[in-house]
């Protein structure tokens, strides 16, 4: 049986994969995500919820017990991630492919265990506990894996996969980024949209993308912040980021998402969204280096045989040499927990500056 590989190891690599067609249908599948949200909230999601839907939020439910079954019971003032968090990452890993098969009958047994690998990686990094945007672009590969193994129907479930299955797991990842103070993945620090997440702020964008009254420039004004919070993902991601960087101002910590408040349209927020996912996560090799390649994700022709990843200085094939503290560098600066300096600033009731 094989399973999902890295091949993505050198700038030749990269731009065999920028032109190839799994990048392209990989995207087409996320825009159309992103345009079945169009002008829609939250809560807008279609009725009746087919069974494919509720099986992945049963699924993701499963993740929920796990993090109820490791709580965190190490103490002391370290800001970086606890070590809990690697618990949940075995417990889950465990146990993911019995359960994609329970959820998911009709699956082989080899695409039950490509699935998994993309599902584990959902999460977070065992090693380094951390996540980034490449984890969050796991997830999607798993959708896009349960897609073409024809679990969904896209003409039926492209609203829910966005409204019901991304905001549960949009959910989930912020009680594990709390719980176990998940660091940044990368050294871009506040260069990146926010620490953690990219994607609801595309679908978000697209949510408002026909709003008649409200504009991006709103993200300033706490009680429209507040209001709309639980309405469009956009809204609800500035909330989030409001109630964990609280010592300053937006321009301060998320100077990106305070330039991007200045364009006029949402229309043309989403569309600057969708580049700078291609340009900034699918096109980075820092980022890519530790993309799966599966039988639903194929390879392109001619890139590096695959190779195990490495964070050490005798066998790394990350090319930080050439790359290092780009956007997304998966082994620059280690970068504490902004949700850990604000936690620990509300027990010792002192100040602690973010990195």
């Amino acid at each position: 049986m094989k399973l999902p590989e890295k091949r993505l190891l050198t700038k030749d690599d990269m731009q065999l994969w920028q032109n190839c067609q799994t990048k392209s249908d990989l995207l087409k599948f996320l825009c159309e995500l992103a345009d079945a949200v169009k002008g829609l909230e939250n809560s807008q999601y279609s009725q009746p919820i087919g069974g494919s839907i509720q099986s992945v939020e049963a699924l993701i439910e499963c993740v929920d017990q796990c993090i109820e079954n490791h709580p965190v019971e190490s103490t002391g003032p370290s800001r970086f991630g606890k070590g809990e968090f690697r618990d949940l990452y075995d417990d889950i890993s465990g146990r993911s492919s019995v359960l994609i098969k329970e959820k998911f009958g009709s699956l082989t047994d080899e695409q039950v265990a490509q699935l998994s690998v993309y599902f584990n990686e959902s999460w977070g990094d065992k090693s380094r506990i951390d996540y980034g945007s490449g984890h969050e672009l796991n997830f999607l590969c798993f959708l896009y894996g349960l897609y073409r193994c024809g679990v969904f129907d896209l003409a039926k479930d492209n609203r829910n996969l966005v409204l019901i299955v991304f905001m549960k797991y949009l959910k989930t990842m912020r009680v594990i980024e709390t719980v176990y103070w998940l660091e940044p993945a990368g050294s871009h620090g506040v260069w990146g949209l926010d620490d953690y997440h990219f994607l609801p702020f595309l679908f978000g964008a697209s949510q408002l993308s026909t709003h008649r009254h409200l504009k991006p420039k709103s993200i300033h004004n706490p009680e429209v912040v507040e209001m709309f919070s639980e309405k469009y993902l956009y809204f609800g991601c500035i909330d989030f980021i409001n109630s964990v960087k609280t010592t300053a101002s937006l321009r301060w910590h998320s100077p990106m998402l305070d330039d991007i408040s200045g364009v006029k349209e949402w229309a043309k927020v989403y569309q600057g969204m969708v580049k700078m996912y291609d340009a900034e996560v699918l096109c980075k090799l820092p980022i890519m280096q530790h993309f799966y390649f599966s039988e639903f994700l194929p390879c392109p022709e001619g890139v590096s045989p695959a190779r195990k990843h490495s964070h050490t200085k005798e066998d790394s094939c990350c090319g930080h040499d050439e790359l290092r503290n780009t956007w997304g560098d998966c082994c620059g600066i280690k970068i504490p927990s902004a949700i850990a300096a604000t936690q620990m600033q509300k027990k010792n009731h002192k100040p602690i500056p973010f990195d």
